[in-house]
């Protein structure tokens, strides 16, 4: 899917029908010992999920077979070896995976929608953010939404979690959209 601010994204919500073991010999070495340090196969599967995703975009948008190889910035921020150009971002949860691709930086979050944990609201929220939550019909929806908009700025700044998450969205920065799944399983949200 292409955005109006020219990011593409690639999402597979099918993470169950993925056949781990033919995925994990799609992957780069790199990439395959990633996603080997999850403890659980559904961290491993999202792993290497998130990471085809690319390789589809990558075929797709720049006619790249070769698989990419990662190197990292300071704070961990990925960039493919030899493209440094393209730009790129990868999400996992539970029920799925996503990826988005621009020729400017990006950044994309996904995750599923949970039980409500109010130490957490009150450790990542604002008052005013607080509020809208608290407030809302649906409160595990609303914070997910608000957190996903916090990591996909986050990641795309490439700076890493700052100290300062209460306040990361004040202003709201231009271009930053969130989608809710229309199962309402998970939310993503991208800039």
């Amino acid at each position: 899917m292409t955005t109006g601010n020219g990011i593409k994204l690639y999402i597979n919500d099918r993470l169950q029908d993925l056949d781990l073991d033919e995925a994990l010999a799609r992957l780069s070495e790199q990439r395959r010992e990633q996603a080997l340090r999850f403890r659980f196969e559904q961290g491993r599967r999202a792993c290497a999920a998130a990471y085809l995703l690319l390789c589809e975009g990558l075929r797709h948008d720049y006619g790249l077979t070769e698989l990419p190889r990662f190197e990292y910035g300071e704070h961990g921020k990925p960039v493919i070896v030899g493209h440094p150009d393209i730009h790129f971002n990868l999400s996992h949860c539970h029920e799925a995976a996503i990826c988005a691709i621009s020729d400017q930086p990006v950044g994309v979050d996904i995750e599923s929608i949970r039980p409500l944990k109010e130490s957490l609201v009150n450790y990542t929220m604002n008052d005013d953010e607080v509020n809208q939550i608290l407030t809302s019909e649906n409160p595990a929806l609303t914070f997910t939404s608000l957190w996903t908009m916090k990591e996909a700025v986050v990641k795309r700044s490439g700076l890493g979690l700052t100290n300062d998450l209460k306040h990361l969205l004040c202003p709201r920065p231009q271009g930053l959209t969130t989608v809710v799944s229309a199962d309402g399983h998970y939310v993503y949200s991208y800039l």
